[in-house]
């Protein structure tokens, strides 16, 4: 029942991600495929990586315990040949596959189960994906510095791990399918010498066989893969260094096979009326908020009425026509489809007088001045110009500060580097479709560490409890129970205004007329490009 309840609680939510197919092709084996995207891959480092770009390339070169159905959030076991659930949810067993390997030949051990989460955890790693593992017994002994180890976590032998947690926790099958969740061999770690993000080992369908940084990297086939016929293309090269208007005059000539940064908000109305555009072109919902960090260890942000003004001040319907229509506006963390949305929540109005009168109130009648991090890639600046524009309209004069992606990510994780941050580009992509992953890793205390997520560094320590009381409430019977939780949640973190939801977007993909497959494995909810199902048409 537990399990059931598990993989079918966000059912509404993965059908309405989930295009209906009319026919199913059958994949074709073989081919090579071009991948661009305008920023270089900053890590492959499974336990560290955590952007749009890189998640992809992550999931197909690594193996996790749990998995999911191509083109949907329906778990399945993975490594795990099977598990089983407690009946009070505290205890999770893990049989693995025998016969597993490495790419370097060795076969996988629960032994490498262990360790690999436990450098997930380790804040040593500087990894920005602990928090997710905080239900396992021994986490705070490991980030807190008391221990090496998890003591939740037991091998009983080389088939079989046992997570042993210090609550329940309603999620802790897809975090066994997350990135952060991935099987990597110690030796490998250690033999990379703190470069394992760029020469990593997995045992996932793809192998990494060239990385020229700044121009492309090569990934290939892994033959030894445990799981037939996958993947179907037996070369990948992400071509680096792309703007993304160029790349799409590349991929209409047949030189390119899918553009990663999508298609010009200026092209995309071209493109969609088209001949072609309807077979190019994929769209389609995802769990997705678009928003503008505040940063609470920096002044003036630390004081809640400036934030708050700056939520008042924000033209949000005229960044979704920046956007040719492609996304709404948003007055809450939520994204409309994701459950623990509030539909009765109306946010802050967008009105100007009443932002100029909070600032005053703080002490800043005549505004103040700022920096707004931005990635450089269209149509993100002109978003950022646009938000610089509303910020001037109440006397904040920010400057636009745009950069690479992974460069905006580095001055997010650090502390007091980023006042503001706009998160187009990058803004929140659910890992999972549960509300809790609109918490830990963005909001939550165990974000706010150097390298993580939790860009604006907001740490309510009343609100993470409640968040771990949530996620606590994994009898079936309490569904409703938890999704209401959550959504207080939200709507109470957004009376602090850490965030400026500004809107929910649309995933538009652009895919040459010789890709074959499904729409939603080219916007797959859980690894954007699945590239173990993507193929060549013969």
């Amino acid at each position: 029942m537990f399990n059931r309840w598990i993989l079918t609680t966000t059912t509404a939510a993965v059908l309405a991600l989930s295009p209906l197919l009319a026919h199913a092709e059958t994949p074709a084996q073989g081919g090579e495929i071009v991948v661009t995207y305008k920023d270089d891959i900053t890590t492959l480092d499974p336990h560290i990586g955590y952007d749009w770009v890189n998640w992809s390339m992550i999931k197909s070169l690594f193996s996790r315990l749990m998995d999911y159905e191509p083109g949907t959030a329906n778990l399945v076991p993975s490594l795990a040949e099977s598990f089983e659930v407690a009946p009070d949810g505290l205890t999770y067993t893990f049989k693995l596959r025998k016969g597993v390997k490495f790419t370097n030949g060795r076969e996988i051990v629960a032994g490498d189960v262990k360790y690999s989460i436990e450098r997930a955890v380790n804040p040593k790693t500087q990894g920005p994906g602990a928090g997710f593992f905080g239900a396992i017994k021994g986490f705070d002994d490991l980030t807190g510095g008391k221990s090496e180890l998890l003591s939740g976590i037991e091998t009983p032998d080389d088939q079989t791990v046992v997570f042993h947690l210090s609550r329940p926790d309603a999620t802790f099958l897809h975090v066994m399918a997350i990135n952060f969740a991935s099987v990597v061999p110690k030796e490998a770690v250690e033999a990379a010498a703190g470069d394992f993000g760029k020469k990593p080992v997995g045992s996932g369908s793809l192998v990494l066989k060239d990385w020229t940084i700044g121009q492309k990297l090569v990934f290939e086939r892994n033959p030894d893969y445990f799981v037939k016929d996958v993947p179907h293309v037996d070369k990948v090269t992400v071509e680096v260094g792309q703007e993304p208007l160029v790349a799409l005059l590349r991929l209409q000539k047949g030189e390119v096979d899918i553009a990663g940064d999508g298609i010009p908000p200026a092209k995309f109305l071209e493109i969609k009326n088209s001949p072609e555009g309807a077979a190019m072109i994929v769209d389609g919902e995802q769990l997705h908020t678009g928003y503008i960090t505040l940063n609470t260890k920096v002044k003036p942000f630390d004081d809640v009425k400036v934030r708050q003004a700056v939520n008042m001040a924000i033209n949000k319907e005229r960044i979704t026509r920046i956007l040719n229509g492609r996304a709404t506006a948003a007055n809450q963390i939520l994204p409309p489809l994701m459950p623990g949305y509030d539909k009765a929540f109306t946010g802050y109005a967008y009105d100007v007088e009443k932002a100029k009168a909070l600032l005053a109130e703080a002490g800043h009648p005549d505004g103040f001045e700022t920096v707004l991090y931005s990635t450089n890639t269209d149509p993100q600046p002109r978003i950022a110009q646009a938000i610089q524009q509303d910020l001037a309209a109440i006397g904040i004069k920010a400057e636009v500060r745009a950069l690479a992606q992974g460069n905006v990510i580095a001055a997010g994780g650090t502390e007091g580097e980023a006042p503001m941050i706009w998160s187009g580009g990058m803004g929140w992509i659910a890992d999972f479709p549960d509300p809790s992953n609109f918490y830990g890793p963005i909001l939550g205390c165990s974000g706010a560490v150097s390298g993580g997520w939790n860009w604006p560094w907001y740490c309510n320590e009343t609100i993470d409890k409640r968040a771990g009381e949530a996620d606590a409430m994994s009898d079936p019977a309490k569904a409703a129970e938890r999704q209401a939780a959550w959504g207080k949640i939200f709507t109470d973190v957004m009376a602090d205004a850490p965030w400026v939801p500004v809107i929910n977007e649309r995933r538009v993909v652009a895919k040459s007329l010789r890709m074959g497959g499904p729409d939603n494995i080219y916007i797959d909810p859980t690894r954007v490009i699945n590239y173990d199902a993507i193929f060549v048409k013969p």
